[in-house]
């Protein structure tokens, strides 16, 4: 039986006081052995050098054991962001959830 995929789903802004709930989330959820993550962007309208931080300390890790987080629902101005900073070429990112979803059952 292959582990539960989690979705995480942050909202607003992941800036400088955003980013910590999400950064506590990821954390806690990668210590609890839960490393096949999704992070739906559907409710996040920016992201800043703390929220791509966060998110690539919690890459590193799940990849440590073995598990993968997955990025989808970017918006336009998201999908500029991650281009800027290489970041594209670092993280899985799909349009949905359900190719997200999908790709770990490939």
């Amino acid at each position: 039986m292959e582990p539960e995929i989690r979705i995480i789903a942050p909202q607003g802004r992941l800036d400088a006081a955003g980013a910590q709930p999400l950064e506590v989330e990821l954390k806690q959820r990668i210590a609890a052995g839960e490393t096949r993550l999704i992070v739906d962007f559907q409710e996040t309208r920016y992201i800043g050098s703390n929220g791509l931080r966060v998110l690539l300390a919690a890459l590193k890790q799940a990849q440590e054991q073995g598990g993968a987080l997955k990025l989808c629902g970017l918006i336009a101005r998201l999908k500029e962001i991650f281009v800027m900073a290489g970041f594209d070429r670092v993280f899985e990112i799909f349009e949905t959830r359900e190719d997200a979803e999908k790709s770990f059952r490939n």
